[in-house]
């Protein structure tokens, strides 16, 4: 990240060396900041104090992600930014209606990419890494995603080798059905296909007539295989994902 050790850089290189871990890492404790910099925790406290008041990071339960501004100059699609910087708010209503991991999904390409989550209060559950790759064959937001994508994305996904990463992963054929099934029906529901054991719910949120993200909450099966969870934890996300559009649809002046 920067060729000279960390006593011989100035305040300005220890600085955008702490932003530019955030951005490449997407979600550190600060802790895990100052092992990979190599500057004392006390020291990266102080500089990303500053950059959350710049809005280059951001601070959520003791991890620190890229905040709006930093995605913006990172040069990543403008719906991007703004999905991030209104994310956490509607994750934060999901997990306030479930107690279980919520996450926002966007799609690149043939992946998906984990943009934003709040993880659940319980000590067993369900998480990503911010920015982490995904695939969308596999996992109900990841689904939702790979339902409303072109054509040629859907086409191209179901003519390539699909990996299997448990014994519940979908069959090709499967998956197309499941595809048709959510645009019917408006959200998917997976069980232990990405991670054994996880039952997640998930819904498109569109904006402009196109989808922009997914929303998913995420669960073990211990907790989430009764249908009153399944309901309960549609109501709240289909919320989320309304209030999470007509924020993008009608923003407020920031």
């Amino acid at each position: 990240m920067n060729s000279k050790p960390p006593e011989e850089q100035s305040s300005f290189e220890r600085g955008l060396a702490i932003m530019m871990c955030i951005a490449s890492r997407g979600e550190l404790s600060i802790a895990e900041i100052a092992t990979e910099v190599g500057v004392p925790a006390s020291s990266v406290y102080r500089y990303v104090k500053s950059l959350r008041r710049l809005s280059l990071v951001e601070e959520h339960h003791g991890s620190y992600t890229p905040g709006w501004r930093l995605l913006e100059m990172s040069g990543q699609h403008l719906t991007h930014t703004k999905l991030a910087e209104l994310g956490v708010s509607v994750l934060e209503s999901i997990v306030e209606g479930t107690a279980e991991t919520a996450v926002m999904t966007v799609r690149s390409g043939l992946n998906a990419i984990c943009l934003r989550q709040v993880v659940s209060p319980h000590s067993l559950r369900y998480s990503f890494q911010i920015n982490q790759l995904l695939p969308l064959h596999a996992g109900a937001g990841q689904r939702v995603l790979l339902a409303h994508a072109p054509e040629q994305v859907i086409a191209k996904v179901l003519g390539d080798r699909l990996a299997r990463y448990t014994d519940k992963t979908l069959s090709r054929a499967d998956l197309a059905q499941q595809l048709g099934r959510i645009r019917q029906q408006g959200q998917a529901i997976s069980h232990g296909e990405l991670n054994p054991g996880a039952v997640a719910i998930a819904r498109p949120v569109f904006a402009g007539g196109e989808i922009i993200c997914s929303l998913t909450v995420a669960g073990p099966e211990t907790r989430c295989s009764s249908n009153a969870w399944k309901h309960q934890a549609s109501q709240a996300v289909r919320a989320a994902a309304d209030e999470l559009a007509n924020a993008v649809e009608f923003p407020a002046a920031r």
